[in-house]
């Protein structure tokens, strides 16, 4: 692995874990608000989803520059 795929692998865990918290953070954030907003719950169980597939991709790209 060169020096540009090792950054970008330390890059990639980085960016899942960092993702992985906002997800339950934006999940947390509508458990509490869903009696007050539903519309505002709905929307941030959107994005968590959203922030779920995109690390369903970064995950991906870590898998192919790990071969």
């Amino acid at each position: 692995m060169d020096k540009v795929q090792e950054e970008l692998h330390v890059l990639l865990d980085y960016w899942i874990e960092h993702n992985r918290e906002h997800e339950a953070e934006f999940r947390e954030w509508a458990a509490k608000i869903v009696f007050s907003s539903r519309e505002v719950a709905q929307q941030l169980g959107e994005a968590a989803a959203k922030l779920a597939e995109a690390n369903s991709d970064l995950i991906k790209a870590r898998q192919i520059l790990g071969k």
